[in-house]
């Protein structure tokens, strides 16, 4: 066959790979999902959720992320660390490469990946593991925390380590830490691993407000004193970060002047850069919460304080990986370039001013139809937050609120709990801004297991 006759077939693969890779983002299709979840509408949110995994666009494992932070302030805390679990096995096979798949999206864009969650989502899965698991049973959550930290040592490895990123050093997630020696302290059976473990929180944030009130209480005094008992209040706080798309400009013009350059100097032209290049970017949300004031039986008791900043991980991570997502687009923009004008070579295009016109329509439109890989874990906090109490035993109310550096705002959410002499119990509440969202747990909740759209 010709290379003329070939010509209606090659435009037409180049049109399929074009109307492949233009789909409507991620941060689109769970707009709906965040405006019911942040809202309080738990029900409506799982609801959405399910019905946009019934039609996945490669963001199956992302949604199930989504579904598991709704589970668990929904008061289902076991089907929550399911969920999880499936993700996290899911994303760490994920990280060997497919070649076919990686070729796959050179033509198209990075959405035809299957995805493997950013850095910071692949760590705090195993935070939201051991917040889930304490919230049950227990039993793994210890486990669970030496997780976190171990996955961030790996991806820091392969970043390149401090030496290349020294920023993620003071980054390092102290939950993981903070919860060994939480359990340990109650447990009274090996001290000197409760002192190691505030030692590494402070250590990795010594910014942490209660940090070095925490060591010296480990390298001197008890669990509380007799007769009371420590209640221990974790918070999300505020709506976490998010992927976004940005247009790269000066990387487009600079491309636009090589590809004229090239256009002039060689036989045939290249498409015109006129779409611009188009990359994800984490973007921080304004939040108004900087923290909760919590009171014990109507007296004020103390203010929740930021044990991870979920947002800055979240930058700080994806710039440890942003010249390798910038020079994959400029990468697949040149591969496509590269095959339009091997199409040119081989039809002859330079001869025929129709075809050739034609060819750079093409090109353009296969450019332009790139999108950007928005994918993300889009209820995440923007901080974990939390504050140890000391109180009498047996029943106390709690009420926490809002704040900000005005003082209080919003919607105060009250419940009780009982004290027990001598032993911990743990508190979680999620705050995206004025108000509580779903229920406040405590530790043991155990209401049964939900299966309604669960992950097989």
């Amino acid at each position: 066959m010709s290379v003329a006759r070939r010509t209606p077939a090659l435009l037409t693969a180049l049109l399929a790979a074009a109307w492949l890779a233009g789909c409507s983002s991620h941060v689109d299709r769970l707009a709906g999902v965040r405006q019911q979840f942040f809202r309080g509408d738990l029900t409506a949110a799982r609801a959405e959720i399910v019905r946009l995994r019934e039609k996945p666009k490669r963001d199956e494992d992302v949604l199930l992320l989504d579904q598991a932070i709704v589970e668990l302030f929904d008061g289902q805390p076991r089907q929550a660390e399911r969920l999880l679990r499936t993700v996290r096995d899911r994303f760490d096979h994920l990280e060997q490469k497919d070649v076919v798949e990686s070729a796959k999206a050179m033509l198209t864009d990075d959405t035809r990946l299957a995805y493997s969650g950013e850095d910071h989502e692949r760590i705090l899965i195993r935070a939201m593991l051991a917040l889930s698991n304490l919230m049950g049973d227990g039993g793994d959550a210890e486990a669970y925390s030496l997780q976190i930290a171990a996955k961030q040592r790996e991806l820091i490895d392969r970043a390149g380590g401090f030496e290349e990123h020294p920023e993620l050093e003071s980054l390092q997630v102290a939950l993981g830490p903070y919860l060994r020696a939480t359990l340990q302290e109650e447990r009274q059976t090996n001290p000197d691993e409760v002192v190691r473990n505030r030692a590494m929180v402070v250590s990795w944030q010594p910014d942490f407000r209660d940090g070095q009130v925490d060591l010296a209480r480990a390298e001197s005094a008890p669990l509380c004193p007799p007769g009371q008992g420590v209640v221990h209040i974790i918070a999300m706080v505020g709506a976490g970060p998010i992927r976004e798309e940005r247009s790269e400009i000066p990387t487009q013009a600079a491309m636009l002047i090589a590809d004229r350059i090239l256009s002039a100097l060689a036989k045939q032209n290249v498409p015109p850069t006129l779409a611009p290049i188009r990359v994800p970017v984490v973007v921080r949300r304004v939040n108004r919460i900087q923290h909760l004031k919590v009171a014990v039986d109507d007296r004020p008791a103390g203010e929740t304080a930021t044990l991870v900043d979920v947002g800055r991980l979240a930058e700080a991570h994806f710039e440890s990986r942003r010249a390798e997502i910038l020079g994959r687009a400029v990468a697949r923009r040149a591969l496509k370039k590269g095959i339009i004008y091997g199409v040119k070579e081989g039809t002859g295009a330079h001869a025929a001013p129709v075809l050739d016109f034609a060819l750079n329509v093409l090109g353009v439109a296969w450019e332009a139809a790139e999108a950007p890989d928005t994918r993300c874990w889009g209820l995440l906090p923007d901080r974990i937050q939390v504050l140890r109490l000391e109180l009498p035993a047996g029943q106390r109310s709690l009420q926490l609120t809002p704040g900000d550096q005005a003082g209080k705002f919003g919607f105060p959410a009250l419940t009780e709990i009982e004290v027990e002499d001598g032993r911990s119990s743990y508190v979680l509440v999620n705050f995206p801004d004025s108000h509580l969202v779903g229920k406040v747990l405590k530790t043991g909740w155990d209401e049964p297991i939900r299966i309604a759209g669960d992950a097989e």
